[in-house]
């Protein structure tokens, strides 16, 4: 066994990868990803100690963030940015050490997570290739789960937390949070009990992290609005636009206005288009393409420049691999890597967008248009038509079908699912699950389309405020009660702080698929079971006869 990795849906035989990950890491990367995290563990260890002491150790909040942000699905592949936070997490860890001894706080016997030293890279890659360093070194297959299953959630809420952190939004209670996580999951003595309690402390935590992302989204670039997205392309030169950070694609709007440079999204990074503010650039084109998984093909095609501004990186071809960039937390052997800003000034995208000035104009792939934008703000303008069209009967049911995307066929369900359902039934999505469906002619019920995009995975915040708003205007007393049914996808870490979000705010009988998580041991899953009602899914036909039930 070269690593062990089961952290995604798509993991090797839906047990775990042990030679190579299904995304395309390779197992020295998985092993450093591990030790990354192993090594903020010992840092949230020590942060912690001074958390207990009301002490802020400048820049801590936003170096656990990234490191957690890198170790993503799908993220980060670069051996070499790896060695070089690793080692930057080992300078943090003394800088705190040092600190906390000068405030005469006992660090006798600290943990290995905590003490271990390296002095070369390769003592790094030997440290991670260390039997204490991986998921397995918690022999407890319990224990293991939900420790696993905190982790993911945590890594899920530092992303969110990392897009509200670059527009300047903070709520320091969150990242305080993530350091006490990362350091309970390490105490042996915790019973399943207690990690069970951290694990929906981790989804109140999640739900505060997704609020505060929609608050500077929102503040910053206004509420979405309904709105026809292009599909189609121009005869310029382009720069398509994958991931999910809006303070990327602003500024490089921005700097490639009057370049005669067109800006298009891919994936995840769609709902752009629905915000006020990002209409008035008359290079803002539209999306072209459809989910992360697709891409080698479309960017083939697109022959532009590609910016990754997060995680959805798949190994490229060949033929597209020169034109790649990426930024932030994001890396992959052989893209050009463009700076973090520094201090108030933005990022510099000039190079980027030199390069697409060279590049042949897209091919295009569709033409026509889609509908989205309809987060929380845009739906409670509507509620009074959405609820006289549930009292009169047009609209019997909603179904949630947020979450991610994938490339097993077993997703096909989705599609087919969305098309069998009843023509006075309303889809209500967010995340990249929503190319399964999006596309489709399914038709509207008075006005209102059969298929409302809330925007981004992070924006399934919108869909529960949606069900709140609704259980208030029918005045039920459990959300549960309500016509909504949830029939999510999942594929990685996003994903999980999504589902840990939903059950803290109590809603119940989560569908979950293509197939549950491999990270859930049989008993870790029989309590989500029993006291969620978390289920899978089995075929159309069936499954809808249940929801409909």
């Amino acid at each position: 066994m070269d690593m062990f990795c089961f952290q995604c849906q798509e993991t090797s035989k839906g047990t775990g990868c042990t030679r190579v990950g299904v995304c395309g890491k390779t197992s020295e990367v998985a092993n450093l990803q591990d030790l990354m995290i192993y090594a903020l563990k010992g840092i949230s260890q020590l942060a912690t100690k001074a958390d207990e002491i009301g002490l802020e150790i400048e820049g801590l909040d936003r170096f656990i963030v990234d490191g957690l942000f890198m170790t993503i699905t799908n993220a980060n592949f670069d051996r070499e940015r790896f060695l070089e936070k690793i080692r930057e997490a080992l300078v943090k860890r003394e800088e705190i050490e040092k600190i906390l001894l000068e405030k005469n706080v006992d660090l006798s016997n600290l943990s290995d997570y905590a003490s271990f030293r390296v002095n070369t890279d390769d003592d790094i890659i030997y440290k991670s290739n260390s039997e204490e360093v991986g998921v397995l070194s918690t022999k407890d297959e319990d224990i293991r789960s939900l420790r696993e299953l905190i982790t993911y959630g945590v890594k899920g809420m530092a992303a969110y937390y990392e897009h509200a952190h670059n527009l300047g939004f903070e709520n320091k209670e969150i990242p305080k949070f993530m350091r006490k996580a990362l350091s309970m999951i390490t105490d042996d003595s915790l019973t399943v009990d207690e990690l069970v309690k951290l694990t929906l402390e981790t989804g109140e935590h999640g739900v505060k992290a997704m609020a505060l992302l929609d608050e500077a989204n929102t503040t910053t670039y206004g509420n979405p609005e309904i709105t026809e997205v292009n599909i189609g392309v121009r005869n310029n030169p382009a720069i398509l636009v994958s991931g999910h950070d809006l303070k990327d694609l602003e500024e490089l709007l921005i700097q490639t206005q009057g370049t005669g440079v067109d800006v298009y999204t891919h994936s995840e990074m769609l709902p752009a288009n629905y915000y006020p503010a990002f209409k008035k650039y008359d290079n803002f084109v539209g999306n072209y393409g459809n989910a992360w998984w697709k891409q080698n093909e479309e960017f083939e095609k697109f022959n532009g420049a590609i910016l990754f501004t997060t995680n959805c990186i798949i190994p490229p071809k060949e033929s597209y691999k020169d034109r790649v960039y990426t930024t932030g937390s994001s890396g992959y052997p052989g893209f050009k890597h463009i700076p973090d800003r520094k201090g108030d000034n933005p990022k510099d995208f000039s190079e980027i967008i030199e390069h697409a000035k060279r590049l042949p104009v897209p091919t295009e792939i569709e033409t026509g248009k889609i509908v989205g934008g309809f987060a929380h703000a845009q739906v409670f303008a509507l509620a009074d038509k959405i609820v006289e069209a549930v009292k009169n009967g047009d609209i019997k049911k909603f179904f949630v079908m947020a979450g991610c995307d994938g490339r097993m066929k077993s997703r096909n369900y989705y599609t087919e699912f969305a098309q069998a359902l009843p023509k006075d039934t309303v889809i209500l999505t967010a995340g990249c699950a929503k190319y399964r469906y999006n596309k489709l002619n399914l038709g509207d019920i008075n006005g209102i389309p059969r298929v409302l995009d809330a925007g981004q995975c992070n924006d399934s915040y919108s869909l529960a405020l949606i069900a709140l708003k609704l259980k208030e205007i029918f005045e039920l007393n459990d959300i549960n009660e309500l016509p909504i049914a949830y029939n999510i996808a999942w594929y990685e870490q996003k994903a999980v702080i999504v589902l840990l979000s939903l059950l803290s705010l109590g809603v119940k009988n989560i569908h979950l698929g293509p197939t549950l998580p491999a990270f859930l041991s049989p008993n870790v899953a029989k309590v989500l079971v029993d006291n969620f009602g978390i289920g899978t899914i089995k075929d159309v036909e069936s499954d809808i006869e249940y929801f409909l039930a």
